[in-house]
């Protein structure tokens, strides 16, 4: 295209030098561009051909800046579902999050088969309480329907002031039809870690996100469940289900604490910057006890990680579910305007060589979510008690076996917990491991 005056051509070269400053700095884009010859910069040629026409032609005056962010979101929406562009609010949020607090509904989200997906809801947040699950699907956020949006379209959407509604429409496996969940916003404040004693030796301890204190917060609680169970435990459940992901070196510093040496993870991708190792290091490193890991499909990324080297080191029984297989790693590139970019640069695998990209981590042990309810109700057995003229039991235990019994324990497992399935099938698992061990011992 021949432009008419100076003007049209000034407004080509500042879009040009405007694009290649924003990819990557610039640098990575102009060696690519040497690299590959003149095909780069005929694309180029079009990009600007086409927003001149627009900015001339178009029937309404428009913003180039807006122009131009459009471009980008298109570009890398054609690449991957975790590529994006974030305009400087939605960077802003996004650094904010990584501490821990923000407002919206707490849901991690994807795009997957080109739906908008629940990746996982987080914890204590009115997404968690109105029901939300993984791998539900979100058609429509208000009136808006989903299947065109940008994963950073739809955040925006569902974030607002604390105490406004908002209404998704989700389908989900098991639906005759999509249902609407009115959710009521809040501000989002994840603690990452907790921790419970279950039972006398042993502890819980659950990661629901990655963030900047992970680590840190994971240290306190196991120093403090070791004291309370006399400077030791007999075993350790993680809990990683629906935890969503996070920072990546939180998740290496995580499952450095129960594996002595060896690699954790490391990751591929095209330039040097992204090949990378991570190894344990022996200091610090927890005591061998037994140690198992939950996991369902809402335990995505960093998560993933952790089980993965878990596992491949053979230091964990890993429970539950398969996970849900997001292998790849994304880098946050800070621009100019103050705007980020959320580019995929990389695969992980674990110890072994697994990606586990689309695929996940798969259960040593497949244990499905169910409900535990107690009952008051008799089963019909017909026990010695209930026999007429059976013998009364005295009082005649040895001493020790009457002490045993008469001990009261000294920690009680919250309803939540209680009522867990998987929790108490990791439980078992746990006290079993030691009644082997015992048993081997005589």
């Amino acid at each position: 295209m021949m432009f008419k005056n100076g003007r049209g051509k000034k407004i080509a070269l500042l879009v040009a030098s405007l694009m290649t400053l924003m990819m990557l700095g610039g640098v990575v884009v102009q060696k690519q561009c040497a690299a590959e010859g003149s095909n780069d910069y005929d694309s180029i040629e079009l990009f600007t051909d086409v927003l001149a026409i627009v900015k001339k032609s178009y029937v309404e005056e428009v913003d180039t800046k807006k122009l131009i962010y459009g471009a980008i979101n298109g570009m890398l929406a054609s690449l991957d579902p975790h590529s994006s562009f974030m305009p400087p609010d939605m960077y802003k949020e996004m650094r904010i999050d990584t501490k821990g607090s923000f407002g919206g509904l707490g849901i991690e989200i994807t795009i997957k088969d080109g739906l908008l997906t629940v990746i996982s809801p987080i914890e204590d947040t009115p997404a968690f309480r109105a029901g939300i699950k993984a791998g539900d699907q979100i058609l429509k956020i208000e009136d808006k329907f989903t299947k065109d949006l940008t994963i950073m379209d739809a955040v925006k959407r569902m974030r607002g002031p604390k105490g406004t509604k908002v209404t998704l429409t989700i389908m989900r496996e098991g639906f005759d039809k999509p249902k609407e969940f009115t959710l009521v916003r809040d501000i989002i404040q994840v603690k990452s870690v907790r921790y419970k004693t279950l039972d006398d030796g042993y502890g819980y301890v659950r990661i629901a996100q990655f963030q900047e204190k992970t680590d840190e917060d994971l240290s306190k609680a196991l120093a403090s469940l070791k004291q309370e169970n006399g400077g030791s435990l007999k075993g350790l459940i993680l809990d990683l289900r629906n935890d969503p992901g996070g920072l990546l070196d939180q998740a290496v510093k995580v499952a450095d604490h129960f594996i002595s040496d060896g690699l954790i993870v490391y990751t591929e991708g095209r330039e040097k910057d992204s090949r990378m190792q991570f190894s344990a290091r022996a200091s610090g490193t927890e005591p061998n006890y037994p140690l198992v890991v939950l996991i369902n499909s809402g335990s995505a990324s960093a998560s993933e990680i952790v089980a993965g080297a878990l596992q491949d080191h053979k230091r964990a029984v890993i429970m539950g579910t398969q996970s849900f297989g997001k292998g790849s790693v994304q880098t946050i590139i800070p621009l100019s305007d103050e705007s980020g970019l959320r580019l995929t640069t990389a695969l992980y695998y674990t110890p072994s060589g697994r990606s586990i990209q689309a695929k996940g981590i798969t259960p040593d042990i497949v244990v499905e979510r169910a409900e535990i309810q107690a009952t008051d109700r008799k089963e019909g057995h017909i026990r010695e008690k209930d026999l007429e003229n059976h013998f009364e039991n005295e009082g005649k235990d040895k001493p020790e076996n009457q002490a045993g019994k008469d001990k009261t324990p000294v920690h009680k497992i919250d309803e939540q917990l209680k009522g867990d399935y998987q929790v108490q099938r990791a439980l078992d698992l746990l006290k079993g491991w030691e009644i082997l061990k015992n048993i081997n011992k005589d």
